[in-house]
């Protein structure tokens, strides 16, 4: 059976002794997306779009912050533990986005506090462009030939051929697709629920339907963690399984006081 090739220069374009990476097109292409719908997302319930700009500054920093130090700590903790500068070298790649999405949350409470928003209102908002930016990162490990999956011999597997000859599941694309699907469910809750339910519904979906995707998708990677344990799960299904369990706990709760909610 043949399969398809994937034999990308992860590199887009050479700027003399700097260069631009399909990873960071993908990644500072899903914020611009994200402003897009923010901007909409504001106009649509009369607030000023203004901040916008800003709120994304924010949000880069958290998530970049966030997700390396998640990927330093969980996933190569003796490398980086040995060699503590590294951990500023991003561009030599390793985010991890589970802390990704921590980073996000104190960067958005740092936001609200300052700028005087809700936080509970910005981060469900927050929450809609999230899954788009997850599917572009995906995208972006895609064509850096990154977080690889088990072999397999479906005849939609895909041989990476930077890394060797072996057909293997398409993690990226299995993820990435799901995330979009989510964005489409998050915006049609979005559309047909009131803006006060919004705020409480929306981040408990997110997080629920975004890490449960994340859990069963795990079963077709290879390892990414540079050590091994005992356990049953890989290392980014038990950093999974926090969030699932909040998300569904935040949408229970959602539910049971949606009469309760004001804006």
């Amino acid at each position: 059976m043949e399969h398809f090739v994937w034999n990308i220069d992860p590199t887009l374009l050479h700027l003399g002794p700097l260069e631009l990476r399909w990873y960071g097109l993908f990644f500072v292409g899903s914020f611009f997306l994200g402003a897009v719908i923010l901007t909409w997302v504001y106009k649509r319930e009369a607030k000023d779009p203004a901040v916008i700009e800003t709120l994304l500054i924010y949000l880069m920093i958290g998530a970049v912050i966030g997700s390396r130090l998640a990927h330093t700590l969980f996933y190569e903790p003796e490398f980086y533990l040995s060699h503590p500068l590294e951990i500023l070298y991003v561009w030599k790649g390793g985010l991890a986005s589970h802390g990704g999405l921590l980073g996000v949350f104190v960067a958005l409470y740092l936001f609200a506090k300052r700028y005087n928003e809700s936080y509970m209102w910005i981060v469900s908002r927050v929450a809609i462009p999230g899954a788009l930016t997850a599917a572009f990162i995906r995208f972006g490990n895609l064509f850096n030939s990154e977080i690889l999956g088990k072999p397999s011999d479906a005849p939609w597997a895909i041989i990476f051929e930077r890394i060797d000859l072996i057909p293997r599941h398409p993690v990226q694309l299995y993820e990435a697709f799901v995330y979009l699907i989510i964005l489409l469910i998050l915006v049609s809750i979005y559309k047909k629920v009131t803006p006060a339910f919004a705020t409480k519904i929306l981040l408990g979906i997110f997080l629920f339907l975004v890490f449960t995707a994340r859990f069963f998708i795990e079963y077709t990677k290879m390892r990414q963690a540079a050590y091994t344990t005992d356990l049953a799960f890989s290392t980014g299904q038990l950093l999974s399984i926090p969030f699932i369990l909040i998300g569904m706990v935040w949408i229970i709760w959602a539910l049971k006081n949606k009469d309760k909610i004001h804006p």
